[in-house]
């Protein structure tokens, strides 16, 4: 396959719907249907010449470089996923959303604002929907029914969205209203907490990112790798920074390393590190500066959304939180 081009791309993700709920219910068949769900997704994406570009847990994020090929695709992963049989009779649907506009490849991603645009469409739809952004309407044959929705304000973009829905033949055509989004005649809802997220995989910083913007936090700055992590909290000055501990551009320490001089630097900052194993050493070399304002988390509590939120409240306070499976010396 060729390497994904720098210019005019069409952005495609995807997410399943109630994955959490989906991870409890179904227990040791999780995996099972994960699996499935990625293939119902690639076997498409892979014929209409989509590049994968990555994929965290229950997501996908795939580029096209015809806005056509891209709607074809998320036609064909929903009839797939209607057609399916899932375990323990479920009902397992995914929502996708596709922006198209201009980036840049490097570092075997892509890069710039056009592709967190694509991320905040998909996640304000819900399961067997097909969201797009008017870049992408605009561009697709009169074979692919399409129809606006509205403008709307999606949480962390400074300017509001035409958003539109791709009619799915044979599928549901009525959705509830946009998830974390406002309509653009109506003023946002005010913010309390400020945030800045660091993780060099867009889909859990957008995951993230909506999770809080959803419940009165403000996502002030993105960053994926360490040193640009200090240029943007040298210019937002948040509340609270959330950073994943291994990051560019060393993919070692890097986070844990930020994090220290985050901390000697703004000191009534508070700081929430997310790891995807547990690693004392890290959580020690965290609380050398003191335990005020700090947090060590797997990744996976994201997925606790009331836990967490609470976590980054607690940390913004003042508190130490720390995962229940870490256990560190003295504790």
């Amino acid at each position: 396959m060729k390497r994904p081009k720098t210019g005019t791309v069409t952005f495609l993700f995807t997410d399943l719907e109630g994955s959490t709920g989906l991870a409890h219910r179904l227990s040791d068949r999780w995996s099972e249907v994960l699996v499935e769900h990625r293939r119902l997704i690639r076997e498409p994406a892979s014929s209409a010449g989509g590049h994968e570009i990555d994929c965290r847990g229950d997501e996908l994020f795939v580029a096209f470089e015809d806005a056509a090929a891209a709607a074809q695709c998320a036609i064909d992963a929903q009839l797939a996923f209607a057609d399916r049989e899932w375990p323990d009779e479920e009902q397992v649907r995914v929502r996708i959303g596709m922006h198209t506009g201009e980036a840049i490849f490097a570092d075997s991603d892509y890069l710039g604002v056009e592709v967190h645009k694509a991320a905040r469409i998909c996640f304000a739809g819900h399961g067997s929907q097909v969201l797009l952004s008017a870049s992408t309407a605009e561009l697709l044959p009169e074979e692919h029914s399409t129809r606006e929705l509205g403008e709307y304000w999606l949480r962390g973009l400074p300017e509001p969205q035409r958003i539109f829905q791709l009619d799915v033949p044979g599928l549901e055509r009525e959705f509830p209203p946009l998830r974390f989004a406002n309509d653009a005649s109506q003023p946002l809802s005010g913010t309390t907490l400020t945030v800045v997220l660091a993780d060099d995989s867009v889909l859990l910083r957008e995951g993230i990112a909506s999770l809080l913007e959803g419940h009165g936090f403000e996502v002030v700055g993105q960053s994926d790798d360490a040193d640009d992590l200090l240029v943007k909290v040298e210019e937002k000055r948040p509340d609270v920074v959330i950073a994943d501990i291994r990051m560019p551009p060393g993919l070692a320490d890097d986070g844990v390393r930020a994090a220290q001089e985050i901390r000697r630097r703004y000191p009534g900052t508070g700081v929430l590190l997310l790891s995807q194993y547990v690693e004392p050493a890290y959580a020690r070399d965290l609380l050398e500066a003191g335990e005020e304002g700090v947090g060590y988390l797997l990744k996976d509590r994201v997925a606790d959304m009331d836990g967490f939120r609470d976590a980054v409240r607690r940390i913004a306070a003042g508190e130490l939180v720390l995962d229940p499976e870490i256990r560190l010396q003295g504790r």
